[in-house]
């Protein structure tokens, strides 16, 4: 039977056939993820369980990004619930402090998600990792927990949504806009249970970064998961970060797809989400001139270096309007590094914006940036439903580093080609 993208990743992980879409079928994982807000739901289900050990101590990763450094006294005791649980079990890879990053951005980056992998987390982001290739997907504490025990979780295979973006992008046009505009078009129920699988000439030639945004966003579509194929660029990324090269892997040609989804990129200018759905997509041109008080340059969906690199482009030599905060967050201690190699943290300084810790920070509503009543933000996270980023009454628009810096400038919603 010819295979999709996910059916070939999941039938690697399976030893039933799998030969229809919907088919339940129990796979053996490559990595389980928690964080500090969800590992210690999972932990407490791990123990009520019964489970004693975890499966593989150097397959299982818990990441504190969410409220760190702890904001608060829950917080840090969510922290000693996982740190005590990982030295217990002698967890290889547990990471906070100096050592912590966001999650989805750093896992990928250490190398310890690849190619074909399966990989399930307690976070429903964890479709991040199809951007290089691998069946990732979020799931709830009581299934990582036995996840955690067992090595082994179920799957119903999903239908798969073809998606070909082609065209000729305009300078200005990123990997943000370009899945703000996908979902603009399908809705955020659009791909529910299902593998969206991004192909044509334009995905062909994205970097894996703008890869890694992309597949990020399956889940604001509804998607399962968000999957490129394993390509030349997706080796010299995932090599660089130490994992041995892999075979390239992609959908038969004469798969079926539940359907086919084809977008013209040519001539499109940036856009935004604008409150309080990821799929209420408009032109920059569109809502410009909307005054903002807060701009978010981070998140594990544009918190990595190209994204800081287009964000110091913008902002370089430029300054923060007066009125407006402007919070930069690389997504990990590399990309931080990085920034201050490249005299990026310089910059974002100079035009008098804050840069902080590796975190997620203001995208939950964590702390670092939250949002008052009648606020409005534009922010590089994912997610601007009602109240995400703080109040009720605050708005969030969801754009990609370019628009997000020159909002920043301009104290409202504008395009780099307002400035």
């Amino acid at each position: 039977m010819p295979q999709t993208l996910a059916q070939k990743i999941l039938q690697a992980h399976t030893d039933e056939a799998i030969t229809q879409d919907g088919q339940i079928v129990r796979c053996r994982v490559s990595l389980v993820l928690a964080n500090d807000i969800t590992g210690p739901l999972a932990i407490k289900s791990f123990r009520g369980m019964g489970a004693q050990k975890v499966f593989d101590k150097d397959k299982i990763a818990l990441v504190m990004d969410h409220f760190t450094p702890q904001k608060d006294i829950d917080s840090a005791n969510q922290v000693l619930i996982s740190r005590a649980f990982a030295r217990e079990q002698g967890i290889t890879h547990y990471y906070e402090g100096g050592d912590c990053g966001v999650e989805h951005t750093l896992l990928p980056e250490l190398g310890l998600v690849g190619p074909g992998d399966l990989v399930i987390g307690a976070d429903s982001h964890t479709c991040t990792y199809g951007g290089i290739g691998a069946f990732a997907t979020g799931m709830g504490s009581t299934d990582i927990a036995a996840a955690m025990a067992l090595g082994e979780t179920w799957l119903k295979t999903p239908p798969t949504i073809r998606v070909i973006v082609k065209g000729t992008p305009s300078v200005w046009l990123r990997a943000k806009d370009i899945m703000l505009m996908l979902i603009g078009e399908i809705g955020v129920d659009g791909a529910l249970y299902k593998a969206l699988e991004f192909g044509g000439p334009v995905m062909e030639a994205l970097d894996v970064e703008g890869r890694l945004c992309m597949a990020n966003m399956a889940i604001e579509a509804g998607g399962k998961v968000g999957l490129f194929p394993v390509d030349e660029a997706t080796n010299a990324y995932c090599t660089a970060k130490g994992r041995s090269p892999a075979a390239p892997l992609a959908a038969d040609p004469d798969a079926q797809y539940d359907r086919v989804v084809e977008l013209d990129v040519s001539g499109k200018e940036p856009v935004v989400a604008c409150p309080h759905l990821p799929s209420n997509v408009k032109p920059v041109s569109a809502v410009r001139d909307v005054a903002v008080q807060q701009v978010v340059i981070g998140s594990c969906t544009n918190g990595r270096i190209s994204d800081m690199r287009d964000a110091a482009a913008i902002l370089r030599g430029r300054k923060v309007a007066k009125h407006l905060r402007c919070i930069v967050l690389p997504s990990t201690p590399a990309v931080w590094k990085q920034c201050l190699r490249e005299g990026l943290l310089e910059i974002f300084m100079e035009a008098g914006c804050i840069v902080g810790t590796c975190t997620c920070g203001p995208c939950l509503g964590g702390h670092t940036g939250i949002l008052g009543d009648g606020e409005r933000a534009v922010a590089t996270t994912n997610r601007n439903f009602r109240g995400r980023m703080g109040s009720l009454e605050s708005e969030v628009y969801l754009a990609s580093p370019v628009v997000a810096a020159a909002s920043a400038v301009a104290g409202c919603v504008a395009g780099p080609d307002q400035l």
